[in-house]
């Protein structure tokens, strides 16, 4: 299998995120108060199995080239738990493969599909 277009170099990941920690993950900090998580890890099981769930409810619609959209979540705080960050997948509708200002256009969020949760947060954070 040929490598994806769209992979990143890993010295080109180690500079996105170290441009997270150094500007949004420092004021999520100040705001807290503490240092939340900021890696999500899944087995490559779980996806696939997420994926193909997506994918068949999608054709059952008539939806053939379903989208993912990855939203930022928090956990509510408790008196066991702070208030950590998460993040969930969303199903979209069709994905037309059309560009607008030179990034490519998804479809709308289906509700008809459930997001993904329950990712393990790695603590504490590792960096990339």
């Amino acid at each position: 299998m040929n490598r994806p277009e769209k992979c990143l170099t890993v010295e080109e990941a180690r500079k996105l995120q170290d441009k997270w920690k150094k500007t949004r993950g420092k004021e999520i900090e100040h705001q807290q108060g503490y240092q939340d998580t900021r890696e999500f890890c899944y087995s490559v099981k779980e996806l696939r199995e997420y994926l193909d769930y997506v994918e068949d409810k999608s054709k059952e619609q008539g939806f053939e080239n379903p989208g993912i959209r990855i939203y930022f979540g928090a956990y509510p705080k408790t008196n066991k738990k702070k208030s950590y960050s998460t993040i969930f997948l969303a199903p979209t509708k069709e994905n037309t493969g059309e560009f607008e200002d030179g990034k490519e256009i998804f479809g709308e969020n289906n509700y008809e599909i459930d997001p993904l949760n329950t990712v393990t947060g790695g603590w504490p954070p590792k960096n990339y």
